[in-house]
Formats: C-alpha cells, sequence, structure tokens
C-alpha cells in the first residue's frame, strides 16, 4: 500500500488514469487522510486559483407520484394517494418567479414518473419559463425522466430529448443514476432504466450540446467495487463525449424509505468523495452534497477534493421526505468557504463566474 500511494502522489504529472485495481485499493485498504490528500492535490493541479463555486437555485418538484416506486425514496406516492399532488403551470411559475427575486439562475425541476404527463405539457411549461424568465437555466428531468416521457409520447428518446431541448430545456442533471450497476438498481430501483440507458440519454444530451452533471448514491446495498465500476463508468463515458461539468456523490438517506438501513459514515463519505476527484481526472468539478452531510462535512469536503458547494437550493422535498433537513442561504455558504480559506464565488449552471466575495 505504501508503494501504491507513492506512485499515486504523481497523479496530476503522471499523465495516465487510476486503475480499477488501485481504485479499489485505496477505497478499501488506504487510510482515509492519505486518500484525501492524493485527492486535494488533485484538486489543486486542477483549481489553482482557490476559488470555491456555488450557484443560486431552487429545485422544484412538480409532481410526487411516480410508477416507478423505488426502494430507496421517501419521496413518491401513488397515484390516488391522499398526499399526491401535481404543480400547475402557474405555480411553478410563480416559484421561478420567487427564485429570479432571490438572484436565482439556475431551475432544477425533477419530479415522479407520473403516468399522465406526455411530452407536452413539459413543452409548454419549459416554453413558458424561457419566455419569462430568459435569465434562468432551465436545468432539469432525469434520464429516467425523458425515457419515460418519450415512452408515454411514443417517441423515441433521442427525439423527445431534442423536442425537450428545442423548447427550453438547456441541461440535465444527473439523477437517479444511483449504482451505475444493474445488479445494484435491482435492488434498490427495480422499476427504474437500467445503467445502459442513463448512460444513452446523457450521451444523446451531449451530442445535442447540452451539458449535464453525474451523480451516485451510495451507501446502500452496493459493495465497494460496485462504487469502483460506478465512477470508471461516468470516466468512460467522460472521455467518449466531453459533456459532464461535475459529479456530485451523495449518500443514501434511509428515513421513511422500504429499504431502510442505516446511511454512510462521514468516513465514508470522504473517502468516497476523495477517491471520485482521484478517477474522475476528466470531470472538472467535484461538488459537496451539504444537502446530506450538512454545513461542516461539506466544508472538511473542500480539503478532499471538491471544489463546489452545489446550489442554495431555496427549496428541496426529495431528500427532506427521509428526515434530512439541512439548510443554507447564500451568506452561510459565503462564509462556509471563506472560513475554510478559500475565495467563494456565485457561477451559472456551467460554471461561468458571475461574482466573487
Amino acid at each position: 500500500m505504501n508503494r501504491l500511494l507513492s506512485d499515486l502522489e504523481k497523479i496530476p504529472e503522471r499523465g495516465q488514469a487510476l486503475t480499477h485495481a488501485e481504485a479499489l485499493q485505496l477505497l478499501t485498504q488506504a487510510d482515509l487522510l492519505e486518500v484525501g490528500r492524493l485527492a486535494d492535490a488533485v484538486r489543486r493541479q486542477k483549481h489553482p486559483h482557490g476559488r470555491v463555486t456555488f450557484v443560486i437555485d431552487r429545485n422544484v418538484n412538480y409532481t410526487n407520484v411516480c410508477t416507478t416506486q423505488c426502494r430507496f425514496c421517501a419521496f413518491y406516492r401513488d397515484a390516488g394517494h391522499p398526499d399526491a399532488y401535481l404543480l400547475g403551470y402557474e405555480v411553478i411559475l410563480g416559484k421561478v418567479r420567487e427564485l429570479v427575486a432571490h438572484g436565482g439562475t439556475q431551475l432544477l425541476m425533477q419530479g415522479g414518473l407520473h403516468p399522465d404527463l406526455k411530452i407536452d405539457w413539459f413543452e409548454e411549461l419549459f416554453q413558458a419559463i424561457r419566455t419569462q424568465f430568459p435569465g434562468v437555466q432551465v436545468h432539469s428531468l432525469s434520464p429516467a425522466e425523458i425515457c419515460h416521457i418519450a415512452k408515454l409520447s411514443g417517441l423515441s428518446m433521442a427525439e423527445c430529448l431534442a423536442r425537450l431541448h428545442a423548447a427550453g430545456l438547456q441541461s440535465l442533471p444527473g439523477g437517479g443514476a444511483e449504482i451505475l450497476v444493474d445488479a445494484v438498481r435491482s435492488e434498490v430501483s427495480p422499476n427504474k432504466i437500467g445503467w445502459q440507458e442513463w448512460a444513452a440519454v446523457m450521451r444523446a444530451a451531449h451530442v445535442l450540446g447540452m451539458p449535464t452533471t453525474a451523480t451516485m448514491m451510495f451507501g446502500a446495498t452496493e459493495r465497494a467495487e460496485d462504487i469502483v465500476e460506478h465512477l470508471f463508468r461516468v470516466r468512460e463515458l467522460q472521455a467518449a463525449t466531453g459533456g459532464f461539468t461535475a459529479f456530485i456523490p451523495w449518500t443514501y438517506q434511509p428515513g421513511n424509505t422500504e429499504l431502510g438501513g442505516e446511511t454512510a459514515s462521514g468516513v465514508e463519505y470522504l473517502k468516497v468523495l476523495a477517491l471520485a476527484r482521484i478517477v474522475l481526472d476528466n470531470i472538472p468539478n467535484i461538488q459537496a452534497s451539504w444537502v446530506t452531510q450538512g454545513a461542516m462535512l461539506a466544508q472538511v469536503a473542500l480539503f478532499f477534493g471538491a471544489n463546489d458547494l452545489g446550489g442554495t437550493m431555496l427549496e428541496e422535498n426529495v431528500v427532506a421526505a427521509a428526515g434530512c433537513t439541512f439548510r443554507l442561504s447564500v451568506a452561510e455558504i459565503i462564509d462556509l468557504a471563506r472560513g475554510a480559506g478559500f475565495t467563494p464565488a456565485r457561477r451559472t449552471t456551467t460554471y461561468e463566474i458571475l461574482e466573487t466575495y
């Protein structure tokens, strides 16, 4: 292990990617602080300016009705459930108006796989948002939602995505990735698209010139080998398309879910995040998840490879449904970055710097 660490200290300069075997060794055998030190070196090499970025955004969950019924999800409801809802256009537009009033530039709109919402519902909504709020980036819909809308509408996935893009959908979040290994997906989300379909949507988005992010939810039922496989599948897709702007790992939240169990520890979170920074040498940004980890651990993550604190999330419902309710204001995010010795910077969805503090 000492020989491996000595070799990997030269990762930023050696010009070749980490191997599967090296990544698995780091995850399962190496000391947390050693892995963190390697990840921090990669972060410094990619971001020598010392900035930590964030975006002012809002997560609008347009419906909680979902046919997929993922075992790890506490948010979804069946159609006809007393808590089931579908937001109307005016309600959604009102939420975007509030976002703009707070200086927001990104709309993260996601929901369940509603059995009745075809493509025209989304096209009309996106056209209205783009017309009324041209300064807001519509960064919305997961690959699973794209596939679902396409199927309901009698379209191919590529046709559906191209139409949504033309209507105003500008970029895709990486939601629904969970672990990109079908054996794991069959345990935690058996009714959801497989990993290859997830990748196909991302590939199609990149062909259209739509940037996307990639995510990973870990700490449920996967093995260390599955985490490593997930990272390398994202890395290989990025090598082919170059369309991922950021990677966001976050931990499974078991509260109020069918799957139950326990969440990953803070140590496990930091190690996986650090490994992601080392493996994903072709993705520019790694995001710390204060939404699931809280402010203090997110601040520590800035020394384990993360260079971004994500969004302010004026609204968030999915993780909150599992009992995880961390909240941060713009001022608190700025203080968090500055308190760690970095220069806070507000960015766009595509990481253009709007303002430094």
